[in-house]
């Protein structure tokens, strides 16, 4: 009986295992998966670095928002001061308008019209460029023509794109003489002249300065006029450029600002026969542009127009045209590249990708024999031929 009990305890064990080892593989064919065994260390190691790369993303978000949100912000700032600007500059120019248009109706008959004075037909411009010359400089009109001013259909092709170039001169004492008849001559062939009503001296620049930005304003609706030396060097593209950056500016003067002293003594070439009205022998004019470039928005030269038969006239042009805007609301814009010395001053700055706007010699307040210089100068120093279309582009 002992053996009998023994030997079926042992059959029992076997089907025990054996009922284990089939249900352990039925549950293997059911789940179809094998459960490794679980190694600790690596999977806390594993979880600590995908919580660390979760951490890392969501700063790195968190960053990312911060300076998205800071440039909306900036950019709205920008966008916000670029529309001041843009009203201020409106409202000024409609100011202007109204002051012009009561003083048309003044100066005029009760049964004229204003819109007669107005010009309602004026042509769209961007810059009006009227280059000062004189009866005698017919040589350094002509080097002008043969490096920095395009000339025939280019010269019509630039004002079509918007910038105005013409020699700007008045007429002699005398109605009618052989020094007009010659400009007329001149004006036939090329036409790129602009005909003011003032008699012409030298002693009198304050006055063909003033008539030429009343002429102008009522000529073209521009947004610069820019009076230039006929003895300088000019780079259209690089002035258009350079213009471009203060457009929705109100009321903007731009040149070379200076501040040199007021000479009293009667012997020198710039003498200030008022030098007393600024104060003590030895002292300075106020800031003004250098005479051989400068620009002045349109609300400037509307408000020349509007006032040039009380804007006093000083000995110096560039003083007058300071002292007009002494009183105003008036950005005075100190740009460098206006007044860019002639080779190897403007080479040098040319060859480092900083192109000048006009080249001149302080000591000659122009170009030292410039009819000689000016080809050379425009080859060293020039921007090319192209420069111009692409910066109106």
């Amino acid at each position: 009986m002992k053996g009998k009990s023994s030997v079926e305890r042992k059959v029992a064990i076997k089907w025990i295992v054996f009922m284990c080892l089939c249900s352990f593989c039925l549950g293997l064919l059911f789940t179809q998966r094998f459960w490794p065994l679980p190694d600790s260390d690596t999977e806390l190691i594993s979880e600590q670095k995908n919580d660390q790369e979760v951490e890392i993303a969501r700063q790195d978000c968190s960053t990312k928002l911060k300076h998205e949100v800071g440039r909306d912000i900036m950019g709205e700032v920008s966008r916000t001061h670029d529309a001041i600007q843009s009203l201020d500059k409106s409202i000024s120019t409609l100011q202007m308008e109204l002051a012009a248009k009561r003083s048309a109706e003044e100066l005029l008959p009760s049964n004229v019209p204003a819109k007669t004075l107005m010009g309602n037909n004026k042509a769209k411009a961007f810059i009006v460029i009227g280059i000062n010359t004189a009866f005698s400089s017919r040589k350094r009109r002509d080097s002008i023509r043969e490096t920095w001013m395009p000339q025939g259909e280019k010269l019509k092709r630039l004002e079509e794109e918007g910038i105005v170039v013409r020699f700007m001169i008045g007429h002699s004492a005398t109605s009618n003489s052989i020094l007009d008849k010659a400009i007329d001559s001149e004006d036939a062939q090329h036409h790129d002249f602009l005909r003011l009503d003032h008699v012409e001296g030298y002693h009198e620049l304050s006055a063909k300065t003033k008539t030429f930005f009343a002429t102008a304003v009522e000529m073209w609706d521009a947004d610069f006029f820019v009076k230039v030396d006929d003895d300088i060097h000019v780079n259209l593209g690089m002035l258009a450029t350079t213009l471009s950056r203060h457009k929705k500016k109100p009321r903007t003067y731009i040149g070379c600002m200076k501040s040199g002293p007021v000479l009293s003594n009667k012997n020198v070439k710039y003498h200030e026969p008022e030098y007393w009205k600024f104060g003590e022998d030895g002292n300075k004019y106020f800031r003004h542009a250098s005479g051989q470039i400068y620009a002045i928005s349109r609300d400037l030269a509307t408000y020349i127009s509007i006032n040039q038969l009380i804007l006093h006239k000083y000995a110096n042009e560039d003083v007058s045209l300071g002292a007009w805007f002494i009183g105003l609301e008036v950005e005075h814009i100190d740009e460098r590249n206006m007044c860019c010395g002639t080779p190897p001053d403007c080479e040098w700055k040319a060859q480092a990708g900083s192109m000048c706007i006009a080249s001149f010699d302080w000591s000659c307040s122009g170009i030292c024999k410039s009819v000689e210089k000016l080809k050379d100068i425009h080859r060293r120093c020039g921007e090319g031929e192209s420069a111009v279309w692409s910066a109106l582009l």
